[in-house]
């Protein structure tokens, strides 16, 4: 199969995939406790690494950044140029790269293994649908959570930043926190919330696929946890532009 066919053929089944998961949270049964229980996972397991990564991330922003600014004489800006990248992008882009890592290939490989070991037949056999017991749950929670965890990020970073601009640069907190509050708008928390809600169902949708279409034996669960891995970051990526570029669209119309 030529590789665009190929790709047709995978956004077709992982399209189907998001639809028959979705349309069956209206059918009994629901398993919110299946739910709940992906939602501790990835929320509260994905946590400490976010954390961290937002913490280094706004003390990076301010080291490259505080020079160059004070240069120019902005450096009392310096918390609206942290703030204004975590919560725009690096907070959303960087958070959905971490849980695809950790949560992806956690997901896709449980999946395979449960493929491969024929748990998947045995379930259909017993009358279970597994997309609604399995993918399904993992979906909602991916959707439900990496926004909270965005949050969490783009907090962490903004007290990194604070933490390096006071101890290195001797900047005032009082300062810093004053900018981060003037360059924070409305509009950038919201476009911050929303990249993450599909960014979720992207990591959650590649990641079932890839799970569910193993082949090939515990070998083929290896390479179906790496290609989820890599898709689901390159399309995290990619869609960040084209949501990015049609939050701006949609606000420039409701500024006319």
């Amino acid at each position: 199969m030529n590789p665009l066919k190929n790709f047709l053929f995978q956004l077709q089944e992982i399209s189907l995939l998001i639809w028959r998961a979705f349309a069956g949270l209206f059918r009994r049964p629901r398993y919110i406790g299946e739910t709940i229980r992906q939602m501790d996972l990835i929320g509260v397991g994905s946590l400490p690494i976010v954390l961290l990564t937002g913490f280094f991330t706004g003390g990076v922003l301010i080291l490259q950044t505080y020079p160059t600014l004070a240069y120019y004489g902005g450096q009392s800006e310096a918390g609206r140029a942290v703030a204004t990248s975590l919560i725009r992008e690096l907070g959303p882009v960087l958070s959905a790269l971490m849980v695809s890592g950790r949560i992806g290939s956690a997901i896709s490989a449980e999946l395979g293994s449960m493929v491969v070991s024929q748990q998947i037949d045995a379930m259909r056999a017993l009358g279970t649908d597994p997309i609604r017991k399995l993918v399904a749950p993992r979906m909602i929670a991916l959707i439900f959570m990496l926004p909270l965890l965005t949050v969490a990020a783009d907090i962490f970073g903004i007290i990194g930043g604070s933490v390096v601009a006071s101890v290195i640069f001797n900047q005032e907190t009082n300062v810093f926190i004053t900018s981060v509050r003037a360059g924070i708008t409305a509009e950038d928390i919201i476009g911050g919330i929303i990249k993450p809600l599909f960014f979720g169902l992207i990591i959650g949708s590649i990641s079932c696929y890839k799970g569910l279409s193993t082949t090939g034996g515990t070998v083929g669960v290896g390479r179906s946890t790496t290609n989820a891995v890599v898709l689901a970051s390159i399309w995290v990526i990619v869609f960040d532009f084209f949501i990015s570029k049609g939050l701006q669209t949609v606000l420039d119309i409701g500024r006319i």
